[in-house]
């Protein structure tokens, strides 16, 4: 599941909204909509996401925050080192590499790491 995914499914469980339902008002199939919210499909478009914040009638930071989610939801990412150092190339191969291996706790502690860098 993407974090646009999980934040999709609660606004749908918040509001007791229907995959099909929610699917039939923004223009797109229930299946798409459940392979969007399970990380099956890549990261939605622009027009959907806006689509989205419409049905929901999400505001201000709230419609930023699910934008937000959305250009962070590509399911299959591609890091480009060309140009960088060699230990950039080589943190970027061990979590292609290791990923999929890692507990959700050892995922959120390198998260918050990185975000905690990022913030200051």
């Amino acid at each position: 599941m993407t974090p646009f995914g999980e934040r999709l499914r609660q606004l749908r469980a918040e509001r007791g909204v229907t995959l099909k339902e929610m699917a039939e008002a923004v223009g797109v199939s229930a299946a798409y909509l459940s392979a969007l919210e399970h990380g099956k499909r890549g990261r939605p478009s622009w027009r959907l996401v806006q689509r989205i914040i419409t049905y929901f009638n999400i505001i201000w930071d709230d419609a930023e925050e699910l934008a937000r989610l959305a250009r962070l939801s590509h399911p299959r990412v591609v890091i480009d080192t060309s140009g960088l150092s060699p230990d950039a190339t080589r943190l970027a191969n061990l979590l292609a590499e290791r990923i999929r291996r890692m507990d959700d706790g050892e995922v959120r502690r390198l998260l918050e790491m990185l975000q905690k860098n990022d913030d200051g």
